[in-house]
């Protein structure tokens, strides 16, 4: 049965029957010192400002029995699906594949590679790791949502304006309907992440709509 979500730039009536939450890389690597967002000159401590609404907004989703899907970015401890371009671009303190605190950087099954303890995936919530900054590239996402018949989608999670946006472009592009969910994302840079909710909900809402934890949490709770 639909319920109604107050959202920008205009409500949104979604079935949670059909709706997945997508929680988008909030990985020790991207959150905490020492990882590989720290190692690009960023302030980590700005993205803790997600977590308390993505956690908010996990457990409701968890209740409302939402589809909750996991990413994460990283790499083959081969690094064969990371292309040069990627692992030479910048200037990192410490690139992709190279030891760091938490183990290799960014290289799956290192401990940085985990998601944060306040978000932890329960058993058979499906985590689903990906090589790139969009959760559909080289991954089993599309098939998982296909096979739950999943129409909508709550997205969150680091960052705002990289791996959030881009896997909003490419579920937009697939015909889900994304409702990002403002507060539970986070940039290093403030001013990317306004941008970046501004551009989804531009010309009535080109790739979706914006809402905010607190409003989901009350729409979901409203419809049980």
């Amino acid at each position: 049965m639909p319920i109604v979500l107050e959202a920008e730039p205009a409500p949104l009536a979604f079935d949670p029957a059909r709706t997945a939450l997508i929680i988008i890389d909030m990985q020790r690597d991207f959150l905490e010192p020492g990882g590989f967002g720290e190692s690009l000159g960023n302030d980590v401590s700005l993205l803790a400002a997600a977590v308390p609404p993505a956690r908010a907004l996990l457990a409701a989703a968890r209740e409302a029995g939402l589809l909750v899907v996991h990413t994460r970015e990283g790499h083959e401890p081969d690094l064969s699906d990371a292309p040069p371009a990627k692992r030479e671009r910048g200037a990192p303190t410490v690139r992709i594949g190279e030891p760091g605190p938490m183990g290799r950087i960014l290289i799956r099954g290192e401990p940085g590679h985990d998601i944060i303890p306040a978000l932890s995936p329960l058993d058979g919530e499906p985590v689903i790791d990906k090589p790139g900054k969009g959760a559909f590239y080289a991954t089993g996402l599309g098939d998982l949502l296909r096979a739950g018949a999943v129409e909508t989608l709550l997205i969150c999670g680091v960052t705002t304006e990289v791996c959030v946006h881009t896997t909003t472009r490419e579920a937009n592009d697939r015909g889900y309907r994304c409702v990002v969910v403002g507060d539970a994302c986070a940039s290093y840079n403030p001013a990317f992440h306004a941008a970046g909710l501004a551009m989804i909900t531009a010309q009535g809402g080109i790739f979706g709509w914006v809402s905010n934890a607190s409003a989901v949490i009350a729409a979901l709770a409203g419809g049980r």
